[in-house]
């Protein structure tokens, strides 16, 4: 399984647009590749695709973490392109979209084999749990819920073997302790932070960065 960050707050690669937003592709596991949430931007967002040679068509399924712009601004444009893909909407989510199939997520649900959603927590959020051979792998849109209940309910797919997102204000570090991979991404106030206490497992993320499971 592979996660490409298509959209951040910074890029690794240079041609890359940076953005306030998070959005992230996930390929492999038999599946057609997989959207999880749109950036701010659509325009930046197929830029970046197009830089990364990934075609907006060729993707299954888009999943929204959350209603908020800086996730959901890229989205209009992806669905004006691409006239297949299924949408993984948190319950709260008010907009409608005929002609789509469309899933609009409570409790935690299987997506496809291998990638499951938490479900929207507290009615705020939903993140993305992978099944990989290294164990379970979570992404976050903001995590704006908090850390503990979004790591709880991964937790139960599985052992937790690490984590890339944004993790909004989180800052009690030790709470990641027994994860192999952190990568904190877009909205996370303590990056820098989280760099300094896991030297030897954090990822310094941004637009262009794959990560292989």
């Amino acid at each position: 399984m592979k996660i490409t960050i298509v959209y951040d707050n910074e890029a690794k690669k240079e041609g890359l647009r940076a953005g306030w937003g998070f959005s992230a592709l996930i390929e492999g596991a038999g599946v057609s590749p997989l959207l999880f949430d749109t950036g701010a931007d659509g325009p930046a967002l197929l830029h970046n695709m197009k830089e990364l040679n990934i075609d907006p068509k060729d993707i299954g399924i888009i999943v929204i973490s959350h209603a908020h712009g800086d996730h959901t601004g890229g989205l209009s444009e992806i669905l004006r392109i691409n006239g297949i893909a299924e949408l993984y909407l948190p319950n709260s989510f008010s907009r409608a979209f005929p002609g789509r199939k469309v899933t609009m997520v409570k409790g935690p649900v299987q997506i496809r084999e291998n990638i499951f959603s938490t479900g929207e927590l507290e009615e705020v959020e939903q993140s993305l749990v992978l099944k990989t051979d290294r164990g379970i792998f979570v992404l976050t849109g903001c995590a704006h819920l908090g850390m503990r209940s979004i790591l709880s309910a991964a937790a139960k797919f599985g052992e937790i073997y690490g984590i890339a997102g944004g993790f909004h204000g989180f800052h009690n570090f030790e709470v990641f302790s027994g994860l192999s991979l952190i990568c904190p991404c877009h909205c996370t106030e303590y990056k820098q932070g989280v760099k300094n206490f896991f030297k030897d497992r954090a990822l310094e993320c941004g637009a262009g960065l794959v990560i292989e499971l």
